[in-house]
């Protein structure tokens, strides 16, 4: 821990995270983050009295903030397709309408409505 909150690391990278620390350790980093929870809370907790930001909380802030547009995204999207769907409701029950009407001119005995295309059988 020393070698790295120093600058000294030997066999990381040196950067202020549990992964840096458990590679100088040489221990496996689970044991850091599983068995001694303690000291991964020391660690972090002299990387924040040197005033330093630990790699792995600015990698969060830096997703946070992706993450924080993304949602304002979708929230604009789903604003614009909720006003859309009332003027989409009103199409659909005019277009239902007027089908209804074409298919009762249909059933009548002399329709109004002439195909194109007369059925030929035969």
């Amino acid at each position: 821990m020393h070698r790295i909150l120093t600058g000294t690391s030997e066999y990381s990278n040196g950067a202020l995270t549990i992964v840096a620390l458990a590679i100088e350790a040489q221990v496996p980093r689970n044991a850091l983050t599983q068995r001694h929870p303690d000291l991964r809370n020391e660690f972090y907790a002299h990387v924040r009295e040197r005033g330093a930001v630990p790699d792995a909380e600015t990698r969060l802030r830096s997703t946070i903030v992706k993450l924080k547009e993304t949602i304002a995204n979708k929230n604009e999207e789903l604003a614009r397709l909720r006003e859309d769907v009332p003027a989409l409701v009103r199409a659909l029950s005019q277009l239902t309408a007027e089908n209804e009407a074409l298919r009762q001119q249909l059933q009548l005995p002399t329709p109004n409505v002439i195909p194109l295309r007369p059925n030929r059988q035969g």
